[in-house]
């Protein structure tokens, strides 16, 4: 048999599956972007924009008193502090302050930045001083623990004390960064984005939720933030990029646990399936002098919706230590109509 025919007859072999394969991805492709913007008319922004260096950010700002900053994980959004209820709680006492961090919910994330716990903590810290805000407390859960960290090394002036719920601290082998910070590829990441990736998202989503409760249930309210707004391509980018940063960021910053000045809450479940709690949270707890470690049994990585309530006892507490609770809170009337 001749080279040609052999080359025509190879062809013909992978014609069909790779049309059936294209087919396959423009359906994905059309699903996803109907599903995007069905989700996103349904849930419409809420809050209120602030640009920094040419980046909006959606945040929520809610009470009156002092301010208490709320920095969510990844693969989330500000609302996660609403459902769980905590927002609500802390909102009474103060001036609580949640940002969709870089690239998730309504929160650009330009490609041109590489978006570092440091990277965020200066964009966040900028965004604040546009708010009028010269001091708060800053509490973070999960990835946005390391966001909060690099806020208390960079700004300690602006930063009176940290709460850190459920946190990655430590570099550390994980097996899921190279799958699950695949989509954040250029070119191959974008074509997964927006076909195969969210809808792999959505069929795993259960199980995910699900091992981060453990071995606490899932809370109802969980059920109120909408899945797919955290399934968007835009999202997952965000999220993406996160897990790829996670080991790297917090092994730099790791280095630097001693140099902070702030007092230090930190919060962890000591069944968390997600972040090891010895490895991570015992052991920043012993790498800094101003810190206290509150350990709650039964329960997961999702601190604020097992223990709303406990966790703003210690946001009370470290308000009470530092004397924040007495410091002026009128809030400039500019700075409350901020936003564009």
């Amino acid at each position: 048999m001749s080279n040609s025919l052999i080359s025509t007859s190879n062809a013909s072999r992978w014609r069909t599956p790779a049309l059936i394969a294209a087919a396959g991805l423009a359906a994905s492709y059309l699903y996803v972007r109907t599903k995007t913007r069905q989700i996103e008319r349904q849930h419409p922004p809420t809050g209120k924009f602030v640009e920094v260096d040419g980046v909006k950010l959606h945040y929520h700002d809610r009470g009156e008193g002092p301010v208490l900053v709320l920095l969510h994980g990844n693969g989330l959004n500000a609302d996660d502090f609403q459902t769980s209820g905590f927002s609500d709680r802390a909102a009474a006492h103060y001036r609580v302050i949640a940002f969709d961090r870089p690239g998730f919910g309504y929160s650009e994330r330009p490609r041109t930045t590489v978006w570092t716990p440091m990277a965020q903590a200066k964009l966040l810290h900028a965004a604040l001083e546009k708010l009028g805000v010269e001091q708060a407390i800053v509490l973070g859960h999960s990835w946005g623990t390391m966001v909060a960290l690099s806020m208390g090394l960079a700004f300690p002036e602006t930063v009176k004390g940290l709460v850190l719920l459920s946190g990655y601290y430590f570099g550390s082998l994980r097996l899921d960064v190279p799958m699950m910070s695949a989509p954040a590829i250029p070119i191959v990441g974008d074509l997964m984005r927006y076909t195969v990736s969210p809808l792999l998202g959505r069929l795993m989503w259960r199980g995910v939720v699900k091992k981060s409760f453990r071995p606490m249930p899932v809370a109802e309210s969980f059920d109120r933030l909408p899945v797919w707004m955290m399934l968007r391509p835009s999202q997952l980018r965000a999220s993406a990029a996160e897990v790829a940063l996670m080991v790297p960021s917090a092994i730099a910053l790791s280095r630097r646990y001693k140099e902070l000045k702030v007092p230090v809450k930190i919060v962890a479940g000591l069944g968390d399936e997600v972040v090891d709690t010895n490895h991570n949270a015992v052991r920043l707890h012993e790498d800094i002098d101003n810190s206290d470690l509150r350990l709650h049994p039964g329960v997961g990585h999702m601190t604020h919706y097992a223990r709303p309530d406990q966790i703003l006892a210690v946001v009370d507490a470290l308000a009470a230590q530092t004397d924040f609770l007495h410091l002026p809170t009128e809030v400039p009337a500019e700075a409350r109509e901020s936003g564009v």
